[in-house]
Protein backbone atom coordinates (compact mmCIF):
# COMPACT_ATOMS: atom_id res chain seq x y z
CA UNK A 1 0.00 0.00 0.00
CA UNK A 2 2.39 2.56 0.78
CA UNK A 3 4.46 1.82 -2.46
CA UNK A 4 1.04 2.73 -4.36
CA UNK A 5 0.43 6.16 -2.02
CA UNK A 6 4.01 7.10 -3.25
CA UNK A 7 3.68 6.33 -6.74
CA UNK A 8 0.33 8.58 -7.15
CA UNK A 9 2.23 11.61 -4.97
CA UNK A 10 5.37 11.13 -7.47
CA UNK A 11 2.11 11.31 -10.34
CA UNK A 12 0.70 14.09 -8.82
CA UNK A 13 4.35 15.85 -8.57
CA UNK A 14 4.66 15.05 -12.18
CA UNK A 15 1.10 16.49 -13.16
CA UNK A 16 1.73 19.47 -11.30
CA UNK A 17 4.83 20.78 -13.28
CA UNK A 18 3.17 20.11 -16.57
CA UNK A 19 2.73 23.93 -17.97
CA UNK A 20 1.23 23.47 -21.00
CA UNK A 21 0.39 20.84 -23.87
CA UNK A 22 2.98 19.63 -25.79
CA UNK A 23 1.93 18.80 -29.16
CA UNK A 24 2.25 15.87 -31.23
CA UNK A 25 3.55 15.48 -34.98
CA UNK A 26 0.29 15.47 -36.41
CA UNK A 27 -1.14 18.44 -33.93
CA UNK A 28 2.00 20.44 -35.31
CA UNK A 29 1.71 19.60 -38.81
CA UNK A 30 -1.75 20.42 -39.08
CA UNK A 31 -1.01 24.23 -37.75
CA UNK A 32 1.42 24.02 -40.31
CA UNK A 33 -0.55 23.05 -43.11
CA UNK A 34 -3.54 25.40 -41.93
CA UNK A 35 -1.61 28.39 -42.45
CA UNK A 36 -1.22 30.75 -45.71
CA UNK A 37 1.89 29.08 -47.74
CA UNK A 38 3.45 32.71 -49.08
CA UNK A 39 6.96 34.34 -47.88
CA UNK A 40 9.17 36.43 -49.39
CA UNK A 41 12.97 36.49 -49.27
CA UNK A 42 13.53 37.57 -46.25
CA UNK A 43 10.29 38.39 -43.13
CA UNK A 44 10.97 40.17 -40.22
CA UNK A 45 9.24 37.21 -37.67
CA UNK A 46 10.46 39.18 -34.27
CA UNK A 47 11.48 42.37 -33.78
CA UNK A 48 15.34 42.61 -35.33
CA UNK A 49 15.21 38.92 -36.45
CA UNK A 50 14.71 37.97 -40.19
CA UNK A 51 14.03 34.05 -41.88
CA UNK A 52 14.70 34.34 -45.48
CA UNK A 53 16.23 32.20 -48.34
CA UNK A 54 19.90 31.98 -49.96
CA UNK A 55 18.47 34.76 -52.26
CA UNK A 56 18.63 37.06 -49.92
CA UNK A 57 21.51 35.69 -48.00
CA UNK A 58 23.14 36.37 -51.46
CA UNK A 59 22.32 40.13 -51.47
CA UNK A 60 24.50 42.22 -49.51
CA UNK A 61 23.45 45.73 -50.62
CA UNK A 62 19.84 44.01 -49.13
CA UNK A 63 21.40 43.00 -46.10
CA UNK A 64 22.94 46.16 -45.09
CA UNK A 65 19.53 47.82 -46.33
CA UNK A 66 17.87 45.82 -43.63
CA UNK A 67 20.55 46.77 -41.06
CA UNK A 68 21.76 43.58 -40.60
CA UNK A 69 24.63 42.83 -38.67
CA UNK A 70 24.55 39.42 -37.62
CA UNK A 71 24.07 35.98 -40.38
CA UNK A 72 23.17 32.77 -39.37
CA UNK A 73 23.44 30.03 -42.61
CA UNK A 74 21.73 26.91 -41.22
CA UNK A 75 23.01 25.45 -44.48
CA UNK A 76 26.49 25.87 -44.05
CA UNK A 77 29.20 24.82 -46.19
CA UNK A 78 26.27 23.45 -48.66
CA UNK A 79 26.59 24.23 -52.53
CA UNK A 80 23.87 26.72 -52.75
CA UNK A 81 24.48 28.47 -49.49
CA UNK A 82 28.38 28.94 -49.11
CA UNK A 83 28.68 31.55 -46.80
CA UNK A 84 31.74 32.75 -44.54
CA UNK A 85 33.08 35.68 -42.52
CA UNK A 86 34.71 36.50 -45.76
CA UNK A 87 32.08 36.60 -47.71
CA UNK A 88 30.13 39.05 -45.01
CA UNK A 89 33.12 41.28 -44.75
CA UNK A 90 34.27 42.72 -40.93
CA UNK A 91 30.76 44.56 -40.85
CA UNK A 92 28.64 40.98 -40.34
CA UNK A 93 29.19 38.93 -37.62
CA UNK A 94 28.58 35.25 -39.05
CA UNK A 95 27.60 31.87 -37.68
CA UNK A 96 27.32 28.45 -39.44
CA UNK A 97 25.44 25.71 -39.33
CA UNK A 98 26.30 22.72 -41.61
CA UNK A 99 22.79 21.07 -41.79
CA UNK A 100 21.11 19.19 -43.94
CA UNK A 101 17.46 19.24 -44.79
CA UNK A 102 16.48 15.82 -44.04
CA UNK A 103 14.53 14.10 -41.38
CA UNK A 104 17.18 11.99 -40.28
CA UNK A 105 20.27 14.76 -39.72
CA UNK A 106 19.69 15.93 -35.95
CA UNK A 107 19.68 19.51 -35.36
CA UNK A 108 19.19 19.38 -32.07
CA UNK A 109 22.95 20.08 -30.92
CA UNK A 110 22.99 23.42 -32.24
CA UNK A 111 19.74 24.91 -30.97
CA UNK A 112 21.29 26.24 -27.89
CA UNK A 113 24.43 27.49 -29.57
CA UNK A 114 22.03 29.38 -32.54
CA UNK A 115 20.13 30.53 -29.86
CA UNK A 116 22.67 31.84 -27.88
CA UNK A 117 24.01 33.59 -31.00
CA UNK A 118 21.03 35.22 -31.95
CA UNK A 119 20.56 36.39 -28.47
CA UNK A 120 23.98 37.80 -28.16
CA UNK A 121 23.06 39.84 -31.32
CA UNK A 122 19.79 41.33 -30.30
CA UNK A 123 20.45 41.75 -26.83
CA UNK A 124 24.06 44.14 -28.07
CA UNK A 125 21.18 46.45 -30.44
CA UNK A 126 22.09 43.69 -33.96
CA UNK A 127 19.91 42.81 -36.39
CA UNK A 128 19.95 39.28 -37.49
CA UNK A 129 19.37 37.59 -40.64
CA UNK A 130 18.83 33.90 -40.15
CA UNK A 131 18.59 31.64 -43.30
CA UNK A 132 19.18 27.96 -45.31
CA UNK A 133 17.95 27.41 -48.99
CA UNK A 134 14.08 28.32 -48.62
CA UNK A 135 13.72 29.84 -44.85
CA UNK A 136 11.12 26.94 -44.07
CA UNK A 137 12.63 24.21 -42.72
CA UNK A 138 16.40 24.62 -41.36
CA UNK A 139 16.87 28.30 -40.23
CA UNK A 140 12.86 27.96 -39.44
CA UNK A 141 13.53 25.54 -36.41
CA UNK A 142 16.69 27.44 -34.85
CA UNK A 143 14.71 30.13 -34.76
CA UNK A 144 11.84 28.08 -32.86
CA UNK A 145 14.80 26.83 -30.94
CA UNK A 146 15.46 30.66 -30.07
CA UNK A 147 12.23 31.83 -29.26
CA UNK A 148 11.38 28.75 -27.23
CA UNK A 149 15.05 28.52 -25.02
CA UNK A 150 14.96 32.40 -24.67
CA UNK A 151 11.19 33.73 -25.17
CA UNK A 152 10.11 31.08 -22.83
CA UNK A 153 7.60 30.89 -25.86
CA UNK A 154 6.30 26.43 -25.91
CA UNK A 155 6.75 25.27 -29.32
CA UNK A 156 2.93 25.61 -30.34
CA UNK A 157 3.17 29.26 -29.08
CA UNK A 158 6.42 29.97 -31.12
CA UNK A 159 4.92 28.33 -34.75
CA UNK A 160 1.90 30.79 -34.44
CA UNK A 161 4.38 33.46 -33.68
CA UNK A 162 6.61 32.75 -36.34
CA UNK A 163 3.54 31.83 -39.15
CA UNK A 164 1.99 35.80 -38.14
CA UNK A 165 4.78 37.16 -40.74
CA UNK A 166 6.05 33.90 -42.45
CA UNK A 167 4.66 30.26 -43.93
CA UNK A 168 7.70 27.76 -42.23
CA UNK A 169 7.31 23.71 -42.27
CA UNK A 170 10.36 22.52 -40.29
CA UNK A 171 10.89 18.54 -42.25
CA UNK A 172 9.51 15.74 -39.39
CA UNK A 173 12.43 15.14 -37.99
CA UNK A 174 13.35 18.61 -36.81
CA UNK A 175 9.56 18.59 -35.41
CA UNK A 176 10.06 15.62 -33.32
CA UNK A 177 13.80 17.49 -31.94
CA UNK A 178 11.80 20.58 -31.16
CA UNK A 179 9.08 18.40 -29.38
CA UNK A 180 11.92 17.30 -27.28
CA UNK A 181 13.02 20.36 -26.28
CA UNK A 182 9.33 21.55 -25.49
CA UNK A 183 9.63 18.80 -23.44
CA UNK A 184 12.71 19.08 -22.02
CA UNK A 185 11.82 22.88 -21.54
CA UNK A 186 8.88 21.90 -19.59
CA UNK A 187 10.10 19.93 -17.15
CA UNK A 188 12.67 22.49 -15.82
CA UNK A 189 11.19 23.90 -12.85
CA UNK A 190 11.98 27.56 -13.51
CA UNK A 191 10.58 27.79 -16.96
CA UNK A 192 7.62 29.70 -16.80
CA UNK A 193 5.70 29.97 -20.32
CA UNK A 194 4.92 33.54 -21.71
CA UNK A 195 2.21 33.90 -24.76
CA UNK A 196 3.60 35.05 -27.76
CA UNK A 197 3.64 39.17 -27.84
CA UNK A 198 2.87 38.87 -31.60
CA UNK A 199 -0.84 37.26 -30.97
CA UNK A 200 -1.77 39.82 -27.99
Amino acid sequence: MPCSRQRSKEKGVTASKRKWEIPSLQDLEEVLHSAPSSCRHGDEVWPNLFLGDMFMSHDKFGLYQLGITHVLNASHGKLCCKGSDDFYGTTVKYYGVPANDLPTFDLSPYFYPAAEFIHQALTSGGRVFVHCAVGVSRSAALVLAYLMIHHHLSLLSSIRCVQQKRWIFPNRGFLRQLIGLDQKLQDDASFTPLPCPLLM
